[in-house]
């Protein structure tokens, strides 16, 4: 009776082993089905990609990444398809799929990639920095995210001239909106434009007329030590510039000539200005009387 019971027990032990090899195999099997699903669609998006295609390639990448999520192919599949919405400009699409990326893949080894490729797509979405500012400020907060994370890659060192592009951008906005202020004599939105350049686009090609716009509406307002001051910092600094030429210039008697005599029009006009309100209002009690 009991050497029937060791029998019975090996039998099962055998058994048991031999179930436990099968499942084993069946993973194996499906392991590398799953692969070769994988391989194939990925291959169908590349080739789709080639011929120019990038929507259905971009859905074929989107399958691989299904087909696999615990695989690497997974997001290199979700950055594939990134990418070939970004080769025909569909920039929506991009940023939708790489945000998406970002949010499931935090530890990727692509990622410095990732955020390059979302920081390019702002960027190319600039076209007029005087009516949408929203494109510029993504593009040069993802570069700085680009700097900031990933510093030694070839990708920071592009971000970092990109950067550069965009400050003149925004400095050449500033200088847009300051000039404006000055031509219509509005003195102190026109200050704040002009130091705005100053104080944070100071490696960008407007400081100089920035300085030198400042050392004019300082000394037209009577503020000559300001307008000393800023000349002083255009000199040492850019002294062969040709706005430190016009800087000394507003220094000397022919300039000061020119302001009294712009004062003096404009006081003239507005004289002229109060006595026909003075004419008018007199016409109206004579009539009323």
């Amino acid at each position: 009776m009991q050497i029937t019971r060791f029998i019975s027990l090996i039998v099962v032990i055998f058994f048991l082993a031999s179930c436990g090899k099968e499942i084993k195999r069946e993973i194996v099997i499906k392991e590398k089905s799953l692969d070769l699903q994988v391989i194939e669609v990925y291959n169908e998006g590349l080739k789709a990609l080639e011929e120019g295609d990038v929507l259905f390639a971009a859905k074929k990448f989107n399958e691989a990444e299904i087909l696999y999520p615990q695989s690497d192919w997974a997001p290199n599949s979700a950055l594939m398809a990134a990418y070939a919405y970004y080769t025909q400009d569909y920039y929506g699409d991009v940023t939708a799929e790489i945000e998406r990326f970002i949010k499931v893949y935090p530890k990727n080894k692509n990622l410095d990639y990732a955020y390059y490729l979302l920081a390019i797509t702002y960027y190319e979405q600039i076209v007029d920095e005087k009516k949408d500012l929203q494109s510029i400020l993504n593009a040069k907060n993802t570069f700085e995210i680009v700097i900031n994370k990933f510093p030694n890659t070839e990708y920071a060192l592009d971000a970092k001239f990109k950067m550069n592009l965009i400050d003149d951008i925004l400095a050449s906005k500033e200088m847009y909106i300051g000039r404006y202020y000055f031509e219509r004599k509005k003195w102190i939105p026109a200050i704040n434009r002009f130091k705005t350049v100053i104080d944070d686009y100071e490696t960008t090609i407007y400081v100089e007329e920035a300085l030198h716009r400042l050392v004019e509406i300082n000394y037209i307002i009577g503020l000559k030590n300001e307008a000393e001051k800023y000349a002083n910092l255009l000199g040492y600094n850019y002294q062969s510039s040709m706005w430190y030429q016009r800087s000394y210039s507003v220094f000397n008697d022919m300039y000061k000539k020119k302001i009294k005599k712009e004062n003096k029009k404009n006081n003239s006009i507005l004289k002229k200005f109060k006595s026909l309100l003075n004419w008018d209002e007199k016409k109206r009690n004579s009539k009323i009387l």
